[in-house]
């Protein structure tokens, strides 16, 4: 049983309320935990592993954004995501060719009807790798930072507008929502475990048949040490 969850309040007043329900955004130093082990021929996901200048061109707000947003929605036009983002035409466009030169979007032909230009991402996901954080470039490590802080910022705005919206949903997905935290004594070899094994769960349930009540689950995790004392 979680430590805080919405379902039992937890009896500790110092512990904070963390949610552990992305961007699908995987940070694993050992670069292995993206594998899907229920059928990891069928079922893997296309990931995107990043790289100091791979990394430089993706980490900016918007950039982030219109890389989850057609992950999520599928192909789009940078008029369309302008709309969905608030943001003009003139600036998604800009940004989206920026994304392209790095190889995270490509033009998708299909979609596209006389002068008009689709986009759709590359990659499923997106790969970080923790020696980024610590790299001899500050200009690298800046856009690390910048990055993680980022993914962290969606995360919350995700969380928020669930909570905002709890009550129009039926019954049955509001008592399949999660908003725990755990606290563990771990080593980091141990953490690591855990994390892989978390990653392969998840990963088990994609490419599952969809019923006619399936609906997009945004699972989020986050794992860090903390000083106690």
């Amino acid at each position: 049983m979680p430590e805080n969850s919405v379902e039992n309040a937890p009896d500790n007043p110092d512990e904070d309320l963390t949610p552990t329900p992305a961007p699908e955004v995987t940070q694993d130093p050992a670069q292995g935990s993206a594998d899907d082990t229920r059928s990891a021929a069928d079922h893997q996901p296309r990931v995107r592993t990043l790289d100091a200048r791979s990394l430089r061109g993706l980490a900016h707000p918007l950039r982030i954004r219109l890389l989850a947003e057609l992950r999520h929605q599928g192909p789009a036009t940078a008029s369309q995501l302008a709309e969905q983002l608030g943001e003009s035409s003139g600036a998604t466009s800009y940004h989206l060719r920026q994304l392209a030169a790095h190889g995270f979007v490509e033009d998708a032909p299909e979609h596209g009807k006389g002068r008009e230009r689709w986009w759709k991402a590359t990659h499923e996901g997106t790969q970080f790798d923790e020696s980024l954080m610590t790299d001899d470039n500050p200009e690298t490590r800046g856009a690390a930072e910048a990055f993680l802080h980022e993914i962290a910022t969606i995360h919350t705005q995700e969380l928020n507008t669930w909570l905002g919206n709890a009550h129009s949903w039926d019954t049955d997905w509001r008592g399949a929502t999660d908003l725990s935290d755990f606290t563990l004594r771990l080593t980091a070899e141990q953490s690591l475990e855990l994390i892989h094994r978390m990653h392969e769960l998840v990963n088990s349930y994609r490419g599952l048949p969809e019923g006619e009540d399936s609906e997009t689950v945004r699972f989020h995790t986050h794992a860090f040490p903390r000083r106690t004392g």
